[in-house]
């Protein structure tokens, strides 16, 4: 579904990413670890086309981003959900609508059950009026969530969802993800927290991505 092929990626005049060639799988579900700074996020953004390798070639969907148009990554990033570890909302805007947001901006209508069911599947229903500053750090993650899945997408990216997270809250968005990926999302999840891709290895079938010196590799069996 999203493939590298020799990528690089420079910034500032250095070379942050190298000569990285892999493949995520339809229904796979990756961990990507590294040292802050070593370009996590960059690789996330490279898989929507937020940003555009300097060398190499992403496929996105089975298509080079380079010869996609502005409307085709329009189109893509519809098939791809992303879950920032710092989540904007619209703070004068109940959740409902925040989450629906994906929806209105592709110009699709909501039925409210649907929002209904999504909402009680986060655990999020008793706050569906609540506006986005009254929500716990756990609370407006699994809003992230709900927004990053509303419009039905074939991939989750996610970037440390759990970084600014209590343990018992980590584990409860993990289990949201782990479910996402058994109804046949593709899951990517960049983190720092071994003891997550730990419990996340023993509910599925997750491979471990390192980033070390510029390169990102399948890590060995040490986590």
């Amino acid at each position: 579904m999203i493939a590298f092929e020799t990528v690089a990626y420079s910034y500032g005049g250095g070379e942050l990413l190298s000569d990285i060639s892999l493949r995520l799988a339809a229904g796979s579900f990756h961990f990507l670890t590294g040292p802050s700074g070593a370009g996590k996020s960059t690789f996330l953004k490279l898989c929507y086309a937020e940003l555009l390798p300097t060398a190499g070639r992403v496929s996105i969907f089975e298509r080079e981003v380079r010869s996609l148009t502005r409307d085709d990554i329009a189109r893509a990033r519809r098939r791809i959900g992303v879950v920032h570890q710092d989540c904007q909302f619209i703070d004068h805007l109940p959740l409902a609508t925040n989450v629906t947001l994906p929806l209105t901006v592709a110009g699709r209508a909501s039925r409210p059950s649907d929002l209904t069911d999504l909402l009680g599947w986060v655990g999020l229903s008793h706050l569906a009026d609540a506006l986005p500053p009254s929500l716990s750090g756990g609370e407006r993650q699994r809003a992230a969530v709900a927004r990053a899945v509303i419009v039905g997408p074939d991939v989750i990216l996610a970037d440390e969802p759990t970084g600014n997270l209590d343990w018992e809250m980590s584990q409860r968005l993990l289990s949201l993800l782990v479910e996402l990926n058994r109804m046949g999302k593709t899951v990517l999840v960049a983190t720092h927290d071994l003891n997550l891709i730990r419990l996340a290895k023993q509910q599925v079938a997750a491979r471990v991505l390192r980033i070390r010196n510029r390169r990102v590799q399948l890590a060995g069996a040490d986590l």
